[in-house]
């Protein structure tokens, strides 16, 4: 598969052709990050690549995307836990600085950090860390990307769609 769903990423995606994805989730798509400095890092793309902001979603859409946030920030916290005694936490973020359509990132922290970087946000680490292939996912992280996977399977929200349904139904 050549690298063009880089260009669209939500709506190959939607087309299922993007290699990153990890599920689908009520409001968008949980995939693994193009980097892995942070083993576990994701991200939540909105599943509309018109979306640029959260607010631009109505209502029970923006509870919704936000749903899917915490639980992958929860499953992406529950397999790096497991898979390294050295994770920390998850850091939640909704930039929108660089990339033109709604996305949250998951970063797994972890205490092998180097010390003067572990509780600053994740973009001061060195630039390298965004284009090294060293830390282009791959098949390694396989693993990985299986159990947050896993986790996300057992984050399923138990009667159906997230918190915003109730609103639209209602």
């Amino acid at each position: 598969m050549s690298d063009d769903w880089r260009a669209d990423r939500i709506g190959s995606a939607l087309r299922g052709e993007n290699p990153t994805v990890l599920r689908r989730l009520t409001a968008g798509f949980a995939v693994i990050g193009d980097v892995q400095f942070l083993p576990g890092y994701a991200v939540l793309l909105a599943d509309d690549p018109a979306v640029d902001r959260l607010s631009d979603l109505p209502r029970p859409k923006r509870l919704d995307f936000l749903s899917d946030m915490d639980r992958l920030g929860e499953a992406v916290e529950r397999a790096c836990r497991h898979a390294d005694p050295a994770f920390l936490r998850v850091n939640l973020e909704i930039l929108g600085n660089t990339d033109g359509f709604l996305h949250a990132h998951v970063w797994p922290r972890y205490a092998w950090e180097p010390a003067d970087l572990v509780r600053l946000p994740v973009w001061l680490h060195p630039r390298d860390r965004w284009s090294d292939r060293r830390y282009a996912v791959g098949p390694r992280h396989d693993p990985l990307r299986e159990a947050i996977g896993e986790e996300l399977d057992g984050t399923a929200p138990p009667t159906g769609p997230g918190p915003g349904t109730a609103a639209r139904q209602g």
